[in-house]
């Protein structure tokens, strides 16, 4: 049985023996949040505990923003983290999380924080990081866990922890999608049959953008296969294979360019939904590194983050997928 607490006297009071995980959210609670304390769960053990926040902190909306209509579906919320393993929920009001009003110091998200998500919504991550510092006061967990979905979010926790000494955790999960694609989000509720069609040109964009650095990586790698020698030619043209094998060493002989063919495959997904009715209004696109969330140039290596954000209709809605570029790859 999942226990409901409301004040953080409450949480301390409870008897631990092994290591208390915790999963945050706004509450609206779905399966991509049932997959989060599910891994909690084999995070913590049987003799650990799990809980689960549920608080829609007014920081981190901004003007115009949705926090009035954000859903709030409590008593759904607590049948879903019971049934994914939670052993509590933690949903305090906003007079336990801000006693007093609005504090006055704030976490702030420097550099960071002012790009992509940040420049389209000023001052969300300092409301972001804030609340997640309190809460990671007042639930003292061993290992906290955030989905990648927010990969711009879960960059700057994991940058707030380590450079101000929090003793906790950080463990990322992966995104959790639809059959069709789409991201799972609270506000997938929002979009009426026409807009979700739409808003399938999200994923649709970055799977075309994967798919295209899928097969650059391909053709690279056969290019390192096929020897560039005279034998090797003639055996080759007796198969049948002499354009290939050109092929491939021209590729691998090319100036790098995989981030913006990555860049260009999608971009052209995002530009046809434009057109659509209702159409796709492009908040950015970017393909970034996830150390600082910087754009990557033509001769990066290492792990990058393809991630692109949109409004369809009313509703804003963001993903991203993870990519790996050159010998890292």
């Amino acid at each position: 049985m999942t226990t409901l607490l409301s004040t953080a006297d409450e949480l301390h009071a409870r008897v631990r023996s092994g290591r208390r995980a915790v999963v945050m959210t706004m509450g609206a609670l779905h399966e991509g949040h049932a997959t989060l304390v599910r891994t909690a769960r084999e995070i913590a053990g049987p003799d650990g505990e799990v809980v689960v926040t549920v608080f829609v902190n007014p920081l981190q909306f901004g003007k115009g923003e949705d926090l009035d209509r954000y859903p709030r579906t409590l008593e759904a919320d607590l049948k879903i983290a019971e049934q994914a393993g939670a052993d509590a929920v933690f949903a305090p009001s906003a007079d336990e999380v801000y006693p007093g009003g609005a504090p006055q110091v704030r976490v702030s998200a420097g550099p960071m924080g002012e790009r992509l998500e940040g420049s389209s919504r000023p001052g969300h991550f300092d409301g972001m990081l804030t609340v997640v510092a309190k809460l990671l006061h007042l639930t003292r967990p061993d290992v906290a866990l955030y989905g990648q979905k927010d990969a711009q979010q879960l960059a700057l926790i994991r940058r707030m922890v380590r450079d101000l000494n929090f003793g906790v955790e950080i463990v990322g999960v992966p995104t959790v999608r639809e059959d069709d694609g789409l991201a799972l989000s609270s506000r997938n509720r929002y979009l009426a049959p026409d807009e979700r069609h739409t808003a399938l040109a999200l994923s649709g964009a970055l799977f075309a953008g994967r798919d295209r650095h899928a097969a650059q990586e391909a053709l690279r790698a056969r290019a390192r296969e096929v020897p560039a020698t005279h034998a090797r030619a003639e055996a080759l043209s007796a198969l049948g294979e002499s354009r290939a094998a050109a092929d491939a060493h021209a590729v691998a002989k090319a100036a790098p360019g995989g981030p913006a063919a990555v860049r260009a495959a999608a971009r052209l997904v995002l530009d046809d939904a434009a057109r659509l009715s209702p159409p796709l209004v492009l908040d950015y696109l970017a393909l970034v590194d996830p150390s600082d969330f910087t754009e990557i140039g033509d001769d990066f290596t290492g792990e990058a983050v393809l991630a692109v954000a949109a409004r369809v209709g009313t509703t804003r809605l963001i993903d991203n997928i993870p990519l790996t570029f050159g010998a890292a790859s």
